[in-house]
């Protein structure tokens, strides 16, 4: 690190974590100041029995609340403001998320409206949220998305055809209560694709430009502890310590992207999410091999020392031949853990990379990349994964 670099780390959310925290939420939303919580939660968490533990939780310590759950895959910006309207009129003043990425993101956003006025729409972009929302408690479900910590909130325009993000450290969670317990239910192919979004954050997070010594020490534990136990957890999803493993590995992996952005896996995802509908941690997943093999050049020692946590073999190899076995890992890594799909796979063709690379460009992931692209470049990443 340069010694006249000047960072900054800043993390506004308090994190409880460990098997049995959701017992302690209604002592929580007590000591928010919440009187009546609007419970965010998705038919899929539903399904899975998750919600009704937290049902349970708050009945049995008299807590009063509405649910909200009509949350989609990739949460409409429209549902934001339905959930804001419930809770304004049901006098919610805090708000529960529990679930993925689509769940923490829409409570969160729900959190800011409930105070701020005007649309969500009016806040996309980075640090234009006037001011602070209704306390939100994130608990995850999924090991992967690090919503429950981070400044964003990812919705859709599904009219525009476009994901928009709203980043304010006014977004993050009053609370990230992260229960491992929760997350024995995730299917294995939900396992594999969140576990590989969060091997993603650490590891752009790690090789990016705006990296410093706070974000990297979490990202290197971040992927020494994916590369241990994301195979463990996607076969056997009862394996209590993997999932536990996991669920701290993706929470340590947002606290180190957080203040540094990502890199070329996450631009090129949006627009490939937003007009193919391909799963935020699928489309990383398939991407992130070939991002690394572009990027070696911009950073070979980092990308040797991820190949390390992998316990790929390096001794006696070039900077190059050792960082080239960080691609390899991860590979092997996505493909032991039963992801094999490509881009054409979700009907990605030729014709949509032009315009496919012109809106990832747009993206604040580009600049911190460690390699700088140009549209040529990532129309050819995308080739190489159809």
């Amino acid at each position: 690190m340069p010694l006249d670099k000047i960072f900054r780390y800043e993390l506004p959310t308090a994190i409880e974590f460990g098997n049995g925290a959701v017992r302690t939420l209604a002592n929580h939303i007590k000591t928010l100041g919440g009187s009546k919580a609007l419970l965010v939660t998705d038919p899929g968490v539903e399904k899975a029995g998750v919600t009704q533990k937290l049902i349970d939780v708050l009945k049995g310590n008299d807590v009063p609340f509405t649910v909200y759950n009509d949350i989609e895959p990739d949460p409409h910006i429209d549902g934001v403001m339905t959930a804001r309207d419930i809770a304004r009129k049901e006098e919610c003043d805090c708000v529960i998320g529990v679930g993925g990425g689509s769940a923490l993101d829409t409570a969160k956003a729900v959190g800011l409206m409930i105070v701020n006025e005007g649309h969500i729409r009016d806040y996309v972009g980075i640090n234009l949220v006037p001011k602070k929302g209704a306390p939100v408690i994130a608990i995850p479900t999924t090991a992967g998305t690090g919503s429950e910590l981070t400044i964003w909130s990812v919705m859709s325009d599904k009219e525009a055809n476009a994901k928009l993000s709203v980043g304010s450290p006014f977004n993050c969670p009053d609370l990230a209560l992260c229960d491992p317990e929760l997350t024995v239910t995730l299917p294995a192919n939900l396992t594999a694709s969140t576990g590989m979004d969060a091997l993603t954050h650490a590891l752009e997070s790690y090789v990016n430009k705006a990296t410093q010594p706070i974000s990297e020490g979490m990202s290197l534990q971040s992927m020494r502890m994916v590369a241990q136990s994301l195979r463990t957890a996607v076969a056997q999803g009862d394996h209590l310590q993997a999932r536990y493993d996991m669920l701290l590995a993706s929470l340590i992996a947002a606290m180190a992207f957080n203040p540094t952005r990502l890199g070329l896996s996450h631009a090129l995802a949006i627009p490939l999410g937003a007009h193919f509908r391909i799963p935020h941690g699928t489309v990383n997943a398939i991407l992130l091999p070939e991002v690394m093999k572009y990027n070696l050049p911009g950073n070979l020692t980092k990308y040797k020392e991820i190949a390390k946590l992998f316990d790929m073999p390096v001794d006696g190899l070039s900077p190059r031949q050792a960082a080239e076995q960080s691609v390899i890992a991860v590979q092997q890594l996505k493909e032991d853990v039963g992801i094999f799909e490509t881009l054409s796979d979700y009907g990605v063709t030729e014709e949509d990379l032009d315009y496919i690379a012109k809106e990832a460009m747009l993206s604040g992931n580009v600049p911190v990349n460690p390699r700088q692209p140009s549209l040529e470049d990532l129309k050819q990443i995308c080739r190489n994964v159809m």
